[in-house]
């Protein structure tokens, strides 16, 4: 019966230094202020655009128009959120 040539089941070097993640150093740090203050503003803005169309108190009645504004500043704040860190 020959012995196994690897001792343990380890494939990879031992590493000692810092881990960093899947983007490496371009993922380290944290977003500025703005992008969560942006990212709440346009789903709250979405949000109140589409309430007021329901309820018909936007300018000019109900809209198709209002209600596309509302869900377009709901999509940009679900973009934004994808930015934040």
């Amino acid at each position: 019966m020959q012995k196994s040539r690897y001792q343990s089941g380890r494939v990879t070097p031992k590493g000692g230094g810092t881990q960093q993640g899947a983007h490496g150093a371009a993922a380290a740090g944290s977003s500025p202020t703005w992008v969560p203050v942006l990212m709440f503003s346009l789903l709250g803005l979405g949000i109140l655009i589409i309430f007021f169309n329901y309820v018909g108190w936007m300018p000019g009645g109900t809209s198709n128009g209002v209600l596309l504004l509302g869900l377009g500043s709901i999509l940009g704040g679900i973009i934004t959120a994808t930015q934040y860190r």
